[in-house]
């Protein structure tokens, strides 16, 4: 791997299940991992017995500084981590950088060399993986690429993103970044959506690519983290924070077969700017009639 850039995990009340960790290396990365924790985690001295590489940052230096979405005291939300990172990285001298959550159990192709739909966990490549798609974030003005997730495969190769390859302009779960394409997340929940969507409503390229994709535990199933506040408060709340943060071109809506929940719909006609092509550029003897 390259000596510009790290892995950050960002983790909060789990020093014991750390469960990326452990999944990055079983894919074959062998470059180097940081934990990025806060001072409010009462687990913090359990992380330090079981870690080497452990950046810790005070919520409160970050508190005015990004746009919340509201004006609750309580703090227990990783948006403040995902701000934080640009500046630990920055200190630590890593330019490039993945920023990942800490309960990813998988890395998997979904696309072999032939382009053919397949699920196969990544076993041993992964620093080959990583350098590339590194290299191609650099030769590209996006402000970060993200990997898919698996619950976007459903259907298979006839359904979702088992189709064929594409980008969807969305990142989530990954994020491939540099300190010199700085951006801000915002929102105490759904902070990942909030911003992917503002970024397209003013014209800022991010997306994720569709060949690899990221398997996760169930939030609410997995203490720690973000469940005590998803527990609480519930998906319902949880996307009517992006409808607060782009109302033009997202809405609530039924999601599932059976078990029907309210989530977010965005509406991609609507969320970014279109490219005219140069033909239809008005000329002078146009604008003269």
């Amino acid at each position: 791997m390259k000596n510009d850039f790290t892995v950050f995990i960002l983790t909060y009340k789990r020093p014991n299940k750390v469960i990326t960790y452990k999944s990055l290396r079983e894919a074959g990365y062998t470059g180097e991992i940081i934990l990025v924790c806060s001072t409010d985690d009462e687990t913090l001295e359990e992380y330090k017995k079981n870690y080497k590489d452990i950046e810790i940052f005070d919520k409160k230096d970050y508190r005015g500084k990004f746009d919340m979405g509201d004006n609750f005291k309580e703090e227990g939300t990783v948006v403040f981590a995902r701000n934080a990172v640009y500046d630990i990285a920055k200190r630590l001298n890593k330019t490039y950088f993945l920023v990942l959550d800490d309960d990813y159990d998988l890395f998997n192709f979904r696309f072999d060399n032939n382009y053919n739909y397949v699920t196969k966990k990544i076993k041993k490549n992964f620093d080959e993986i990583l350098d590339l798609v590194v290299d191609y974030y650099k030769s590209i003005p996006a402000l970060s690429i993200a990997f898919a997730q698996t619950g976007e495969y459903i259907g298979g190769k006839k359904g979702g993103l088992g189709k064929q390859l594409c980008i969807k302009r969305k990142i989530m779960n990954s994020f491939f970044s540099s300190v010199d394409r700085k951006f801000e997340y915002m929102g105490r929940m759904n902070d990942d959506v909030n911003t992917y969507v503002r970024l397209g409503n003013t014209g800022k390229l991010v997306f994720q690519i569709n060949q690899i994709c990221i398997q996760q535990k169930l939030t609410q199933k997995n203490s720690g983290g973000l469940t005590d506040m998803y527990l609480d408060l519930g998906t319902y709340i949880k996307s009517f924070y992006t409808i607060m943060f782009a109302p033009s071109c997202t809405k609530i809506n039924l999601m599932g077969n059976k078990n029907k929940r309210l989530h977010h719909i965005i509406s991609w006609n609507n969320a970014c700017p279109k490219i005219i092509r140069e033909k239809y550029k008005l000329t002078k003897t146009d604008k003269n009639g």
